[in-house]
């Protein structure tokens, strides 16, 4: 297994993440879809949620770790993807839980880790570069937006099971 240094670099960038998440996404006596929804940024990643059963899940006790894709990232799939998915309610299913990790894991905590499991049952790779923190390919741009039960951390691309 790659091994991760913890650099003073690493540091900051935790530091500078756990610090309260833009106005955009505050709202941490809502749960993970309801700062998603008032976030306006992640409606094809709820619209996915829906289509694949998984609102409910999302809306429970949890905590739950989601790393959330934004609309960009999804526009970013090739033409017809997203589309092909919402009809493949399984396919969907395993994706997003690809995204989602059982308990909540705070930005501090994420740059010592060098996988996370997901709920979908495969890993997820971290690094730490300087300041960026990947999972897998994508890079999280915010961390640490609190919901009621568990974190989101939005990633500027959707990661596919089998691509870490």
């Amino acid at each position: 297994m790659r091994r991760i240094l913890y650099t003073l670099p690493a540091l900051l960038f935790a530091l500078a993440v756990a610090q309260p998440a833009t106005a955009q996404y505050n709202s941490p006596s809502s749960d993970i879809v309801e700062v998603a929804a008032e976030a306006g940024t992640f409606n094809t990643l709820l619209a996915a949620a829906e289509a694949a059963g998984l609102v409910d899940v999302l809306k429970s006790e949890g905590p739950f770790t989601v790393f959330a894709p934004t609309d960009e990232a999804f526009a970013a799939l090739p033409e017809g993807t997203v589309e092909g998915l919402l009809e493949n309610p399984e396919a969907l299913r395993e994706i997003l839980l690809y995204h989602v990790v059982a308990g909540k894991v705070m930005a501090a905590e994420v740059v010592g880790m060098d996988y996370a499991e997901t709920v979908q049952g495969e890993r997820v790779s971290i690094s730490v570069y300087g300041e960026t923190v990947r999972v897998n390919d994508a890079q999280v741009v915010t961390a640490d937006v609190e919901a009621s039960n568990g974190v989101i951390h939005v990633i500027d691309a959707v990661i596919l099971p089998g691509s870490n």
